[in-house]
């Protein structure tokens, strides 16, 4: 390519004769090109100026454009490098938390090559070029610390499973080979049954068989300071490293506590008539949309509705001055094994029942698989977090920052209430709000979780906007 270019900057006969000076290398090739787009030929000599002498002009510009491609056309030839992709704006680097691929294997189009767990999510780093090749050698570990636009591993393009398959033959050699090994040892044990060796094996059981009981008080007077941190015998502990989300989250939630003014008010909820029209409409429901009716698409409208009734919850403090979102969107905290997340649902305003009920099961999966990006989780006006589940009967749930209040949902239990005078057995289920008392007074948090035990105990609120 780079002589193409040449013969573009080249009209004169003896100057395209000449070019073929600076095809010892492309590099040096590319290096004349842009000494002559640019006009520097004084260093040069004078038949490297004689390839120069008729150019025809070309801008700057273009020879950087020109180079860029000559150096991506020479990527796709040979060796593909591997970088670490963009995490987020707030994000730079990572941890590595597991390697997919290792030197040596097939890598196909969108294949898993390692993940990085970052203080927000765990982001998967694949293979995206258009041709399957073989990983030529992954240049990081598990547990190092990489940053956007790192080098983490070399492919080279190939013929996918070729080279793969050709170690697996010869790992499946080298498991016969072991094989057929085994069996000579055998006949010259057998061809030797006089000889004192049959002694020696029972002595070698007897050797084991030692240190077997003396491994306990081996190991305490060969380590005596470990006994230390263990304390009494058969109380054993192990030290695990606390994941990058883990720690932001943990850093998160305290510097909620030590900013916020956080206070919880109480309320509970008769569960009757919204259990009364999940088991009325379910099977048509589900027929129709596809996704089960449950109780978080009624909670999450009602405190839709309350957020607009009562702006101040969905408003958030930044320095001197109050930001009222006209908007809401929600966030649902989710467990997963490796911490708390919460990705959130948009405009929640304009969704129905059904979508906020398949918006909630799609990011739960994305969530519990560890494939839920920055994107899915950024933003958010309020949060909605439902211990019951786990069985939860009553919490103080911790602000999301920099939100100003979470709702917290608990477990249903029957418990005597009075309804009309008479006792009856109800459906009951406490809720809880926490809010940023800086904020949002007493009289508008008490409101706003009173407009949500109203419409969930009575859903046809929504349809007369009563």
């Amino acid at each position: 390519m780079a002589h193409r270019a040449l013969s573009r900057l080249c009209q004169h006969s003896r100057c395209i004769q000449q070019r073929s000076l600076a095809s010892q290398s492309q590099i040096g090739a590319w290096s004349l090109v842009g000494q002559c787009a640019a006009g520097q030929v004084s260093g040069l000599d004078s038949q490297a100026r004689l390839l120069c002498s008729n150019r025809i002009p070309i801008a700057h510009s273009q020879f950087q454009s020109l180079s860029r491609s000559f150096q991506s056309t020479a990527l796709l030839a040979g060796d593909i490098k591997i970088t670490v992709p963009s995490m987020g704006d707030s994000i730079s680097e990572g941890t590595v938390a597991s390697v997919a691929k290792q030197a040596g294997e097939a890598v196909g189009t969108d294949d898993i090559v390692l993940q990085i767990e970052t203080d927000k999510v765990t982001v998967d780093v694949r293979y995206t070029t258009g041709k399957p090749g073989k990983l030529k050698e992954m240049l990081v570990k598990e547990e190092d610390t990489v940053a956007v636009g790192q080098e983490v591993a070399i492919v080279t393009e190939g013929e996918e499973g070729s080279k793969p398959e050709g170690n697996k033959e010869e790992k499946k050699e080298e498991n016969p080979a072991p094989k057929e090994e085994k069996p000579e040892p055998k006949e010259e044990k057998a061809q030797s049954p006089p000889k004192e060796e049959k002694p020696q094996p029972p002595k070698q059981e007897s050797k084991p068989s030692k240190p077997a009981p003396s491994k306990g008080p081996a190991s305490g007077g060969a380590a005596p300071p470990s006994d230390k941190p263990r304390g009494k015998p058969g109380r054993p502990e192990r030290r695990v490293k606390m994941t990058r989300l883990r720690a932001r989250v943990a850093e998160r939630l305290k510097g909620a506590q030590n900013t916020y003014a956080m206070l919880t008010t109480f309320n509970e909820i008769d569960m009757t008539s919204i259990m009364q029209l999940r088991k009325d409409f379910k099977d048509g429901f589900l027929e129709k949309h596809g996704v089960k009716l449950g109780f978080m698409s009624a909670f999450v409208k009602a405190a839709s509705d309350a957020l607009h009734l009562v702006p101040a919850v969905n408003a958030v403090i930044d320095g001197d001055e109050l930001v009222y979102r006209d908007y809401t969107d929600i966030s649902i905290a989710v467990a997963t094994p490796k911490g708390l997340v919460v990705p959130v649902l948009r405009n929640v305003d304009a969704l129905n029942f059904a979508g906020i009920e398949k918006a909630i099961n799609a990011l739960g999966k994305k969530a519990r698989d560890g494939t839920i990006s920055i994107d899915d989780m950024a933003g958010g006006t309020f949060t909605i977090s439902n211990g019951g589940v786990y069985g939860s009967l009553l919490s103080t749930p911790i602000i999301n920052p920099p939100q100003s209040a979470i709702l917290g949902m608990h477990s249903i239990n029957q418990r005597a209430m009075v309804v009309n005078g008479e006792i009856k057995a109800r459906p009951i289920m406490n809720v809880a709000l926490t809010y940023d008392h800086r904020l949002i007074d007493g009289r508008e948090a008490v409101t706003f979780l009173k407009r949500v035990k109203d419409i969930v105990e009575d859903p046809r609120r929504l349809l007369l906007d009563v």
